[in-house]
């Protein structure tokens, strides 16, 4: 199965209001990264356990580790969870970056290092989770010139 199919399947799998929210978010990403890299990780390991949440990826970078090792990952993630939806930015040093910058201002959310959890889209200011899914973006960008 293609990538697109997996994301458009695991998007329609989704209980409304969950679902129109994932695909509004989904054009939304897809606007501000139009011709990224499209990755879908189904949430199993190489055994087929269930390790994590089913999650969606848009674009590229190398993540680099301290022990030395790279691995190729996205830069911007989209996942359902029990409670709501998660937008992952990652490759950001500074863990308390988000927040101290969108927290404020995004509405019913909760903040972590590289991590924006909300129930519903009514619930926040979609424009500033925007401006950080950009900031996530362009981020990206630098980090690998």
């Amino acid at each position: 199965m293609k990538v697109l199919e997996q994301i458009n399947d695991y998007i329609a799998s989704q209980t409304e209001p969950k679902r129109s929210d994932m695909q509004s978010l989904h054009r939304s990403i897809l606007g501000l990264m139009p011709a990224c890299k499209l990755w879908f990780l189904n949430g199993k390991d190489d055994k087929g356990k269930i390790v994590s949440n089913p999650n969606i990826g848009y674009g590229f970078q190398t993540m680099k580790y301290a022990d030395g090792t790279s691995r190729e990952f996205y830069q911007i993630g989209l996942s359902a969870n029990k409670t709501g939806i998660s937008v992952y930015i990652l490759g950001i040093e500074d863990k308390t970056y988000l927040a101290r910058t969108y927290g404020t201002e995004l509405g019913k959310a909760s903040v972590t290092g590289y991590c924006i959890k909300f129930k519903t889209l009514k619930d926040i200011n979609i424009e500033v989770l925007e401006a950080a899914i950009q900031y996530g973006v362009e981020r990206g960008k630098i980090s690998k010139e």
